[in-house]
């Protein structure tokens, strides 16, 4: 293994670095913007400094390339010279110096786990790092594996008791269906914990187990239909997944293994999967929010829980570019919902279209029936964090309104326990409200929730709170309905807003086990 800088990243003095866990972007000068880069990465012009050479690189050689001029990066095995690339990172050189003449795969993931490295620095690769070949795993090890059963770790491995049991799968056959049985030894199982992809060949079914995933990879060893079911037996932790035959005939195995199969790992490790969903509508919330349903894949099963992410990833300029986006329900209000859209077979995201930028304004191109690609959930949010609450506060700035729709609808629909949810809406002008309508007739209707909206720039006829967050707008709407209830505050806004907010939460004595915050 590679020595990895001991210090934390960003670092404490960094423009990068958050209260809030979160990350601000570095001034860039003219001409150094992402679009900028890839045009330089299409000239023609020589970044690696090695005449078109990949070459193998020794820990010993990439330890000397550690400055902001001549500066290499090990990320996953594989050695960049990002020395060309300083200018354009909008983290600042700061950031990439941390990893210079090293191994920074795990400062990588820490910031930029969903950017598409290899696209974006294709043109700075260097060669691979030199590695002794490790041990093939005994092909009997294999097929223990795919009947279902993994194998035994050695004593030298992390105790157990660091992370969930390990799983285990088997399968059993009908004359016209196939079902697998996925044991996860886990009781907090839901249909949000597994995510199914079959396309291509390939049968993919990856269990969430608290930070730990298990891989399902095989190539089925015949033709199944389209559809399939899914089944959770919460109580004892058993997924199933039921295949229909295309033939009523017996398989002697259920497949042959492939890449990662069997695999029971941190989520962390697990690299992003994405499949091509199609855009199926697209419309107008506010002159320049938009309400975006993508249709999964006939043979994938995913539903996103309340307050996680998902990356979108668009080609542009031959260049993969991904974003983070939080999906949203399709409405707040029965009244408002298309009903011929179930929720679990589509994913709706609401985003800001910034005219200037490089991904929004190509998303807001895209016609329906065309395809973007998404990838499997991430976050840290809990909903279990939701169960008993007393009161529910909600802050949220623009867009940062998205994760708070599923986490609104939840808290409204299964926690009885709740006596007020309440929701600070800040945005710049009475346009720029998202689903206004829906907000107002949510709190006419339902007693526990209350909307207020705050304006940093209404009309002259604006008869509601003025200004930014403050401590004198959150001490008003802070107020417990019991003084000991049990309490949540959620924030989620641009970075300035988060971190203000989130700081002037702790100035009011809430404690961090009260407070939950999310990047837009």
């Amino acid at each position: 293994m590679l020595n990895v800088p001991s210090q934390s990243f960003p670092g404490p003095s960094s423009q990068q670095r958050a209260a809030s866990g979160g990350r601000s972007k570095v001034p860039l000068k003219q001409g150094r913007s992402l679009m900028d880069w890839i045009r330089l990465t299409k000239s023609g012009k020589d970044l690696t400094g090695m005449q078109g050479r990949l070459i193998e690189v020794t820990e010993e050689e990439l330890k000397k390339h550690n400055k902001k001029d001549d500066c290499w990066i090990c990320i996953r095995g594989y050695v960049y010279n990002v020395s060309p690339y300083m200018e354009y990172h909008p983290g600042g050189e700061e950031e990439l110096l941390r990893a210079a003449g090293a191994d920074g795969t795990d400062l990588f993931d820490q910031v930029h786990r969903w950017v598409n490295y290899e696209s974006m620095l294709k043109e700075c690769l260097v060669g691979r790092m030199a590695v002794k070949l490790t041990a093939l795993k005994d092909y009997r090890e294999e097929r223990r594996v795919l009947n279902g059963l993994l194998p035994k770790r050695p004593a030298t491995d992390t105790p157990a008791t660091e992370s969930p049991s390990s799983p285990s799968y088997d399968w059993f056959q009908t004359d016209s269906s196939v079902t697998i049985v996925i044991y996860t030894k886990q009781k907090d199982i839901s249909l949000e914990s597994i995510i199914i992809d079959h396309q291509d060949g390939s049968f993919r079914a990856e269990t969430i187990m608290k930070d730990y995933s298990f891989l399902i990879h095989i190539g089925l060893s015949h033709e199944v239909q389209e559809d399939f079911s899914v089944r959770v037996v919460e109580n004892v932790g058993k997924i199933e997944i039921i295949l229909k035959k295309r033939e009523n005939t017996s398989w002697k195995s259920l497949g042959h293994p492939l890449e990662m199969h069997g695999s029971f790992i941190p989520r962390k490790d697990r690299g992003l999967y994405y499949r091509k969903c199609q855009l199926v509508s697209k419309a107008v919330v506010t002159p320049d929010t938009r309400l975006f349903c993508v249709a999964l894949p006939l043979r994938t099963h995913l539903q996103v829980p309340a307050g996680h992410h998902v990356y979108l990833k668009l080609t542009i300029a031959g260049t993969e570019i991904v974003k983070p986006y939080t999906p949203v329900s399709d409405s707040l209000v029965s009244e408002f919902k298309e009903p011929v859209l179930p929720n679990n077979k589509y994913i709706y995201f609401l985003i800001k279209i910034y005219p200037s930028g490089l991904f929004t304004p190509e998303l807001d191109r895209l016609e329906i029936g065309d395809f973007v690609s998404v990838s499997s959930p991430e976050g840290s949010f809990k909903i279990s964090k939701l169960q008993e609450l007393e009161d529910l506060f909600l802050l949220a700035a623009g867009t940062g309104f998205t994760p708070m729709v599923k986490i609104l609808n939840y808290a409204l629909t299964n926690v009885p326990s709740l006596r007020k949810i309440k929701l600070m809406f800040f945005n710049k002008t009475e346009d720029d409200i998202i689903w206004r309508r829906q907000l107002e007739k949510l709190a006419f209707d339902n007693e526990r929730f209350d909307v207020e909206f705050v304006l940093s720039a209404p009309a002259l006829e604006w008869n509601g709170k003025r200004g930014h967050i403050s401590p004198a707008l959150l001490s008003e709407f802070l107020k417990r309905s019991l003084e000991n209830s049990k309490v949540l505050l959620c924030i989620c806004g641009p970075m300035p807003f988060t971190e203000l907010g989130t700081g002037l939460l702790y100035d009011l004595n809430f404690s961090t086990d009260e407070i939950h915050s999310f990047t837009a």
